[in-house]
Parts: C-alpha cells; sequence; structure tokens
C-alpha cells in the first residue's frame, strides 16, 4: 500500500482526520478510547505523516499518543495552514475542509516531524505558560488600581495584587527546581545569566519557551523566535525589511534583557549606538538588539561556553 499523508483538524471535543491520498475522513472524539481507533486506523492506512494544528495545547494528548504509537508527527502554526489554504484557493471553512487543507500541506510540504519533549521540559512548559497568565492578571489588576478611588475597592485590589505575586514567586521557585533536574537545562540556564542583562527568572522563561536553544543555526533560531527580518520587495517597490510570527513568548522574555543590555552590556550598547548613529529608529534598533543577543546566546550554548566579550 502506498504510504499516506494525514491532516487533522483540532477542536476542543473531538478531531477530523482526512487521509491526502484516498479522501477518507473520520471523526473522532477527543479521549483515550477515540485515540486507539485513530492509531488503528492510522496503522492500517500506512500513514507515513500526520499533521496537524498547534491549538492551544488541545493537541496535546492526541500528539503524545500517536507520537508513543511511533507515527511521525508534526504540529504546525495555524497561520501557516491559513496561508496555505488560500495560496490553494480554498476559502471554505468547516472542519472536514480544515482537515483535508492540512493534509493536502503535509503531501506537498511534509513538515519536519516533532521531538517528544521529556517529561521535565512538559513541566517547565505548563509553569511557564501559568506563570505568564498570573503575570496578566498582575498587570490588570494593577491597571485597575490607578483608577478606583473608593477606599473598600483599593484594598480588595491591593489584596489581590500581592496575592498575585506570592503565586508568581512560587512559580518562579517551582521553575528552578524542575530547571534544576535536567543537566542540560540547567547549564544552558547557567549559560544565559552569564550574560550581562539576564537574571535567572528571564533565563528560565528563555529555557522555557526555546528548548531548541543550542541547537540550531542563527538563521533558524531568530526565524523561530520571529526575529528574522523579511524582504517586502517586488518589481521595482522596495519595502521595508519587517520580523514577526515565530514565538511571541520569546521577544517577550528578551525584551527587558535586550533593554537592560543597551546600557550595560559592552557589546550590545556598541552595537545599540551604532544602529542609532545610522538613524535607525529606537525599536528597530532594540529589535536588531533582540535578535543579536539571540545569535549570541544560541552560539553560547552551542559550544558550552559563558558569557565573553570578546567571544560575543
Amino acid at each position: 500500500m502506498e504510504r499516506t499523508h494525514v491532516g487533522i483538524d483540532i477542536s476542543k471535543d473531538k478531531f477530523d482526520l482526512v487521509v491526502h491520498e484516498n479522501g477518507l475522513h473520520q471523526v473522532f472524539q477527543m479521549n483515550p478510547k477515540e485515540f486507539k481507533k485513530c492509531i488503528h486506523l492510522l496503522k492500517e492506512q500506512d500513514a507515513a505523516l500526520v499533521v496537524m494544528e498547534a491549538t492551544g495545547g488541545y493537541e496535546f494528548k492526541l500528539f503524545i499518543a500517536l507520537f508513543d504509537a511511533e507515527f511521525d508527527v508534526a504540529v504546525v502554526n495555524p497561520r501557516q495552514v491559513r496561508d496555505f489554504a488560500r495560496a490553494c484557493g480554498k476559502l471554505s471553512k468547516t472542519d472536514k475542509i480544515d482537515a483535508g487543507v492540512i493534509a493536502l500541506m503535509a503531501a506537498a510540504l511534509e513538515p519536519e516531524p516533532n521531538e517528544r519533549p521529556d517529561e521535565i521540559m512538559l513541566k517547565i512548559r505548563d509553569l511557564a505558560a501559568r506563570r505568564r497568565q498570573l503575570v496578566g492578571m498582575h498587570v490588570q489588576e494593577k491597571n485597575r488600581l490607578e483608577h478606583v478611588r473608593e477606599q473598600f475597592v483599593q484594598r480588595s485590589l491591593s489584596t489581590m495584587i500581592q496575592t498575585i505575586q506570592k503565586q508568581i514567586d512560587m512559580f518562579d521557585d517551582e521553575m528552578h527546581e524542575a530547571i534544576d533536574k535536567s543537566t542540560h537545562l540547567r547549564r544552558a540556564s547557567e549559560i544565559i545569566q552569564s550574560v550581562p542583562g539576564f537574571g535567572e527568572t528571564s533565563a528560565s522563561q528563555i529555557v522555557a519557551d526555546l528548548p531548541e536553544l543550542g541547537s540550531m543555526n542563527r538563521r533558524q533560531i531568530a526565524s523561530l523566535a520571529g526575529l528574522a527580518p523579511h524582504n517586502r520587495d517586488s518589481g521595482k517597490m522596495r519595502g521595508r525589511r519587517t520580523t514577526g510570527g515565530g514565538r511571541a513568548t520569546v521577544r517577550t522574555a528578551l525584551f527587558m534583557p535586550t533593554l537592560v543590555a543597551t546600557r550595560h552590556n559592552p557589546v550590545i550598547t556598541a552595537y545599540y549606538q551604532h544602529l542609532l548613529e545610522q538613524g535607525k529608529p529606537k525599536m528597530v534598533a532594540i529589535t536588531a538588539c533582540m535578535r543579536k543577543l539571540l545569535v549570541i546566546l544560541n552560539a553560547m550554548v552551542a559550544n558550552n561556553e559563558k558569557w565573553s566579550p570578546k567571544n560575543a
């Protein structure tokens, strides 16, 4: 039997599966019993590659089940799927159509299969995601406090702010403890902290959101973080280079350390001043510094070397 490419469109309670080569469509519920039925079907179809969208975590249990059943599984960015669908002229949208588009994308592009994250990395990712939620809540409550006059409401908000801050501190401690249990992650965190501008918390966030650090080349790691410049040239038009896509959480984790580095890290300070002297807007210069800093971190982790201005 010819090996097949499979697309899966995932929702909260179910997922649609389409086999590209023969158009087979099946709907399964999102539970372990249905996972087994899906795996049996995929074995019958001799699936070479299964592709699904990242859907905020709904896909994760199915991904682990398929990975443990020894299928090649690629989890792709939803934006890639939408762009591919538009390029193919497929503008209608249903769960079945979406699964068919993903299956077509699997056959046409054959995305690189994902690796299974280990248990420590899974724990760190969950902790990092919850910490981001708490930080968002903390900012919201502080913003509300600025506009409230009633003292009773002020006390309520102040109490919530203190409680949330205690939770954030607890999650920081838990993340540091989890990272210490992994030799590779602990070493990566130590290397990152050796760079002027990074502390233990910011290093933990980078490790959690970018475990690929040190395993890719400079262009790949910049693209993964959404910091690689993209051309906007066509015909006689020469547009401005822009960055975007990638992992917004990594850019967020890099932003404040980069600001500190533009003042206290001699390599980044010199680069930042050079860009300003060339007439670059401040935010463009800061983004370029974020990219340079990330490339330096990537090389340091790959070479297992701590910060040195000479090496940077």
